[in-house]
């Protein structure tokens, strides 16, 4: 079902928090990654808002729906985004990467608050998320499996060992959506290590494949829904994001991949956003 003007707007203005909230506690961590989470606030939020099954009410259901965080450097955003589901207390948000918080710079599986995955290096979340998929589907649940990936993680071979599985076993309850910003702590992907076109690749695999604005609410919306329709086979939504979106200064910049902004660029990145909110 199509999302209403109402909910399209509610997933903007959230996503416009999220932002605020990101560039709050890494300015107060005085480190971590502002870049990633910035570009990917957009399709993280229509995900969790509009088809992730998490909240209070469902948070220890064994058959909720799960999420795999697998460029887990960008975790300021799904913390901030389990604020906004009421997982997570707000004032906890400025505790990130504090001493004794369950907020680190990598996420820490924690079933009190919804986090699903202790994220490392990176290459080992799809396969994760293949194998719960894989355990919902074996125990009967009506679970979806869903995984953040990134255009530099795609060039660990693990993802790939992990695509191969998930289309021979037909995991039609397992969708990944991959963060192509072109742009890694090293540079511009393309020349540090050029992993083409994704949506060629996922769907040479056996995946449903398709290439959306990582930025646009409503295209975001309309592949999850044709994803949860695909029976099948996995399926891949390739997101075409900016890094650092929302804030000019860090936009295509490879070098807020993962820097904390001082006070001053904190200052002119918040009134940024204040004047840009929706």
């Amino acid at each position: 079902m199509a999302l209403t003007n109402a909910q399209i707007d509610q997933i903007r203005g959230t996503a416009h928090e999220v932002r605020e909230d990101v560039l709050r506690m890494v300015h107060a961590a005085k480190c971590g990654h502002p870049g990633g989470p910035l570009g990917m606030a957009d399709f993280m939020t229509t995900l969790f808002l509009a088809h992730m099954r998490l909240s209070k009410d469902n948070l220890h259901a064994p058959e909720r729906d799960r999420f795999i965080l697998g460029n887990g450097h960008t975790c300021a955003g799904y913390y901030a985004l389990l604020a906004q589901k009421g997982l997570v207390a707000r004032d906890e948000l400025m505790r990130f990467r504090k001493m004794g918080s369950p907020l680190q710079g990598h996420p820490h599986r924690n079933a009190e608050i919804g986090i699903d995955f202790s994220t490392g290096s990176l290459g080992n979340s799809l396969s994760v998320a293949v194998g719960m998929a894989l355990a919902a589907r074996l125990n009967g649940w009506d679970t979806r499996v869903f995984s953040a990936s990134s255009d530099g993680e795609s060039q660990e071979g693990q993802i790939w060992e992990a695509a191969t599985s998930a289309a021979h076993y037909g995991v039609g309850n397992l969708t990944v959506i991959v963060d192509f910003n072109n742009i890694q702590i090293d540079g511009v992907m393309r020349e540090v290590m050029d992993v083409r076109d994704l949506r060629e690749k996922y769907t040479a695999f056996g995946w449903h494949a398709v290439d959306v604005d990582g930025h646009d609410v409503v295209a975001v919306d309309q592949a999850l829904c044709d994803a949860r329709d695909v029976l099948d086979r996995p399926s891949a939504i390739i997101a075409h994001t900016t890094i650092g979106k929302g804030v000019s200064f860090m936009e295509n910049q490879a070098g807020w991949h993962g820097v904390a902004p001082n006070d001053e660029q904190f200052e002119n990145a918040m009134a940024e956003l204040a004047a840009a909110k929706p």
